[in-house]
């Protein structure tokens, strides 16, 4: 038996706006055009801030992919909020330094590319 497809979790980063606009409505878009499940956070920075029972929700939810920015922020982030995230079990698809066809592709592929940092 094969094992269920990663999570995803999309982050708007509605508050710091360090991602281009339109790229974050055309990831969102496609993945509601997609039909695949996902969760959507306003802000995951905020979130954090806050120490939000979310987070530990979502780091305890098996394997993900994070659409957000840098993965180490996203390590540290979930950290902050006392959710760390399993590093085996977590890849982040890093929307400011990847083009939205690269985003989705990795969204839309089955299989998991861990790359949160070690330490």
């Amino acid at each position: 038996m094969s094992s269920p497809p990663p999570g995803i979790l999309y982050c708007h980063c509605a508050y710091a706006q360090i991602i281009d606009p339109a790229v974050k409505a055309e990831v969102l878009r496609k993945l509601c055009d997609s039909g695949r499940s996902f969760e959507a956070v306003a802000d995951l920075c905020e979130m954090s801030a806050r120490k939000d029972p979310a987070l530990r929700r979502l780091a305890a939810g098996g394997d993900a992919k994070i659409v957000a920015c840098y993965p180490r922020a996203v390590k540290w982030l979930f950290a902050a909020a006392g959710a760390p995230l399993e590093a085996a079990r977590t890849e982040v698809v890093n929307l400011r330094e990847t083009s939205v066809a690269a985003a989705l592709a990795r969204l839309a592929a089955d299989d998991l590319q861990p790359n949160l940092p070690e330490g």
